[in-house]
């Protein structure tokens, strides 16, 4: 009986832990915030949802809802669904920085591809202004 009611209160102290950690106050790193604007963005385009590829796409890179959309398509048929598994090396100069996304598409997951991008922010939000791997 004693162990599981030590049991009982470790399993509410790390609940506990983890309800605070969700729920802090604590400011979102701003090269964190550019990671987002990466993984964001892929995520988009592995949906087909052009609404959220805008979001996390700068202006100068948005293109045409039926190109873009055709472009995933293409890239998706030829090599799977593409995925962000890192995104390192970011440097912010003000509202310009720049990062190195490493990704890997569905077909080839030994491959890891790493692209140097750039991002803007726009609208307060960190936003991909390059083309990534297709």
């Amino acid at each position: 009986m004693p162990i599981l009611i030590a049991l009982g209160v470790a399993v509410l102290v790390l609940a506990a832990i983890g309800v605070a950690w969700l729920f802090s106050n604590k400011p979102i790193s701003e090269d964190v915030r550019v990671g987002r604007a990466a993984v964001g963005q892929n995520d988009a385009l592995q949906r087909d949802d052009y609404g959220d590829f805008r979001t996390y796409t700068c202006a100068a890179q948005q293109g045409t809802e039926a190109e873009v959309l055709a472009g995933q398509q293409k890239s998706r048929t030829a090599q799977g669904a593409r995925y962000v598994d890192d995104v390192t090396e970011v440097k912010i100069d003000g509202d310009k920085a720049t990062a190195t996304v490493v990704y890997h598409f569905e077909r080839s997951a030994d491959n890891k591809i790493k692209v140097p991008m750039t991002f803007v922010r726009e609208k307060g939000d960190w936003t991909v202004c390059s083309p990534g791997p297709v």
